[in-house]
C-alpha cells in the first residue's frame, strides 16, 4: 500500500459495529469471497469508504498454489471485489485448496520445491493479469513440512516474489508458529527475507493443543509474537498491520487492548 496506513483490524459482519467505532483508522481487510458476485458492497464496508478507510479484499480459496491453473471465475470475483470497494490491493495465499473436483476448505502448505515455485507463479502471472491493482502474497502457518522440500522458507518466498514482481503479505503470526513447531528461530527468517517487499503484515493469536501450536485467530496474541513486531520494526517497519480475528470475538474493551498493543509494538498511533 502506498503510504503508512499504520494499525487496522480484518472486517468481519460480526464486529462491524465495533470497527465503525474506531476513529483512528485508516484500513481494514474484508475475505473477498464474502463480497458479493454483484450490486452493491455491504453497507457497513461503503461507510467506511465513506470515511476514507482503505478496504482490502483478502482471498482464500484462489489456490494459488494448486497444481492446475487458477479457476477464471474464482480470479475473476477477486478482480471484482477490488473495483466494488476501491482497494489500494488485494492479496492471497502461498497454498492450495484444491486437488480437480477435491476443495480442501482449508489452506494447505506446498513442498519447498522448484516445481512448486513454478505452478505459484503460472497462478499468480495468471491472476495477476486479471486485477486491477497488485496482489501481496501470504505464506502460511503449517504444522508439517514436505520431505521433499529443496529450498528454504526464505529462498521459496523470495523466489516467488521475484519472478511475479507481487508484494509480500508477512503474517507474523505465523512467522512464530512456524518456527515454534519447527524448533527454528523466527527472527532469522526475518533476517532472509526481502521486507522492504512487505505491503502490510498480519497479527493474529494461537493456541497450543498437544505440543503443536496452531494459528487459530480465535486467541489473545501472545507477548512473543508482539516482540516479533519489534523484532520486525526495527529492521523495516511495514506501511500497515492487520488484527486477524476469525472467531470467539472478545468484548470491545479486549479488542481494544489488542490493537493498542499492536500499536505500540509497531510505534504507529493508536486508533482506538
Amino acid at each position: 500500500m502506498t503510504g503508512a496506513y499504520g494499525v487496522g483490524i480484518g472486517w468481519r459482519p460480526e464486529i462491524s459495529g465495533f470497527v465503525a467505532g474506531l476513529p483512528g483508522l485508516r484500513f481494514v481487510e474484508v475475505v473477498a469471497e464474502s463480497l458479493p458476485h454483484s450490486g452493491p458492497a455491504p453497507a457497513a464496508l461503503a461507510d467506511l469508504r465513506a470515511r476514507d478507510v482503505a478496504v482490502v479484499p483478502h482471498g482464500v480459496r484462489l489456490s494459488l498454489g494448486g497444481a492446475e491453473p487458477v479457476d477464471p471465475a474464482r480470479v475473476a470475483h477477486l478482480a471484482h471485489a477490488a473495483a466494488l470497494v476501491d482497494a489500494p490491493l488485494v492479496s492471497e495465499h502461498i497454498a492450495f485448496v484444491r486437488a480437480g473436483d477435491v476443495e480442501a476448505g482449508h489452506l494447505l502448505p506446498l513442498p519447498r520445491s522448484r516445481e512448486a515455485v513454478a505452478a505459484v507463479v503460472g497462478n499468480v502471472r495468471r491472476t495477476q493479469a486479471e486485477l486491477p491493482v497488485p496482489i501481496a502474497l501470504e505464506p502460511i502457518a503449517a504444522i508439517f513440512d514436505w520431505p521433499d522440500d529443496e529450498l528454504t522458507e526464505a529462498q521459496f518466498i523470495t523466489e516467488i516474489l521475484d519472478q511475479t514482481g507481487a508484494l509480500l503479505l508477512l503474517d507474523i503470526a505465523n512467522v512464530y508458529a512456524n518456527a515454534r513447531n519447527r524448533d527454528t528461530d523466527p527472527v532469522d527468517l526475518l533476517d532472509r527475507l526481502p521486507l522492504d517487499r512487505v505491503a502490510y503484515v498480519h497479527v493474529a493469536g494461537g493456541a497450543d493443543h498437544g505440543g503443536v501450536y496452531h494459528d487459530t485467530h480465535t486467541d489473545p496474541i501472545p507477548a512473543e509474537v508482539l516482540d516479533l513486531i519489534g523484532e520486525l520494526c526495527a529492521r523495516h517497519r511495514p506501511p500497515a498491520l492487520l488484527l486477524e480475528r476469525d472467531g470467539n470475538y472478545p468484548a470491545g474493551d479486549v479488542l481494544r487492548a489488542e490493537l493498542d498493543a499492536v500499536a505500540t509494538a509497531s510505534g504507529y498511533p493508536t486508533v482506538t
